[in-house]
């Protein structure tokens, strides 16, 4: 179902055949984020995502928009911390229109200094949005907790002094630095023909050419800490959380039942406890942020500000049963059952598959198949469990974020005592 070829340039072009499907989406990966940029330029990946749907020799930003509009597709990018990814879905037969309307911006951009001027100010309306919604700000804030003074660390957006600071010059540099055969991936999903498309995607792409410079994943050192922000709202939003995996470790399916079992679903310890048996949160979970360096695992929940104290408490507490107890069969079962549940209702999306190609290209170099992961799962034993929650979750390396109306002082941590 997969299928790879390297053009002779060092361009990635990677599908996979859907024919019982009557769309396909096309993806152009550029192996570059946020976790590269200099501070002074924080955000840069991502003002040159927006930047390049603002209008080529060939296309104003308009004509850009109405192209895929034009035939009922639906186009997108997004910027992450280690990659990039301009992507459109359409109807198979605009197959061809979505790879040549996404290859012309991504690779004849115009970054003209007037759109740049309109767009900084769109992305400083995007900031403050995010400023406004603490459910959100929450978890730049705990990343920037866990990991002080790391790129991998700091908000992907940047901030209004980096982003308004940036000129296209500024911008032409980066991409020239970063864009460049050897670190772009092709990913296309959907009912397509694999040749046919390499043949387009070669034409497309057949004066591109150079080399990105190098960037080593980050290994960021770990800094847990308690981080209290005062905000006027409603509800307090809280993170409690201790380091996770890299992307790459073999022990990921061990990390990926044990976020099941405590907070992965509406089965969990979290839910049941904070949820289903108090009522303190309507909101809450467990998750893993996951990078080619280093991972976070942390607990996220919203509640009033006088229930804040009761769910750390319960979260805290939860961590020590599974840490020195363990999950039961039944949790373990019932956890593996959904993991693999989950993998195969994501396979009927085409952009949720083309994603899982540039993705796993990216961090692996090849496909990993649902049978394989699958495989993976089920091979994961209790004592696999109990030793990584053990290893990751044992001491007092948990840090503690918090926006909210609350008082620091009245907040008890690990030891028991106020941390203001």
């Amino acid at each position: 179902m997969y299928r790879k070829t390297l053009l002779p340039s060092g361009v990635r072009i990677i599908t996979e055949s859907m024919p019982h499907v009557r769309s396909a989406t096309v993806g152009i990966w550029a192996d570059v984020g946020s976790a590269c940029e200099h501070s002074r330029q924080r955000g840069i990946s991502h003002v040159l995502e927006h930047m390049l749907f603002k209008g080529t020799p060939r296309r104003s930003a308009r004509e850009i928009a109405e192209a895929i509009d034009g035939v009922g597709g639906s186009s997108n990018a997004f910027t992450d911390k280690e990659s990039t990814c301009y992507y459109a879905r359409v109807i198979d037969r605009h197959v061809p229109l979505a790879l040549d309307v996404l290859s012309d911006m991504f690779l004849h951009s115009s970054l003209d200094p007037e759109e740049l001027s309109r767009e900084q100010r769109v992305i400083l309306e995007e900031i403050r949005m995010y400023e406004d919604s603490p459910n959100e700000s929450i978890h730049d804030l705990f990343t920037r907790t866990m990991w002080a003074g790391s790129n991998l660390g700091e908000p992907t957006i940047g901030s209004a002094e980096t982003v308004t600071a940036m000129t296209a010059g500024d911008l032409r540099v980066h991409l020239g630095a970063h864009y460049a055969a050897d670190s772009v991936v092709i990913a296309a999903a959907g009912n397509l023909e694999h040749d046919d498309f390499v043949a387009r995607c070669a034409q497309a792409f057949a004066s591109f050419g150079g080399k990105s410079e190098s960037t080593m994943p980050e290994t960021p050192i770990l800094t847990p800490s308690v981080r209290i922000q005062y905000k006027d709202t409603e509800q307090a939003h809280v993170m409690i959380g201790a380091r996770g995996l890299a992307s790459k470790d073999e022990r990921r399916y061990v990390l990926a039942l044990i976020d099941t079992i405590f907070g992965g679903g509406m089965s969990s310890r979290l839910f049941q406890e904070v949820r289903e048996k108090r009522g303190l949160a309507y909101s809450v979970y467990s998750a893993q942020q996951s990078y080619r360096g280093a991972g976070l695992f942390a607990v996220s929940l919203g509640t009033s500000p006088q229930n804040v104290q009761e769910c750390i408490d319960i979260s805290l507490e939860q961590v020590r049963l599974l840490t020195e107890h363990g999950p039961t069969d039944a949790e373990i079962r019932l956890a593996k059952e959904h993991l693999k549940g989950g993998l195969t209702l994501s396979l009927e999306s085409t952009s949720s598959r083309m994603i899982r190609l540039g993705q796993q290209e990216l961090t692996f170099g090849r496909q990993l198949t649902p049978e394989e992961i699958e495989a993976a799962i089920d091979r994961v034993e209790r004592e696999e469990i109990v030793a990584l929650a053990g290893e990751l979750f044992g001491g007092d390396r948990f840090g503690l974020c918090i926006i909210g109306p609350v008082d620091a002082a009245q907040v008890r941590w690990l030891d028991g005592v106020a941390v203001g």
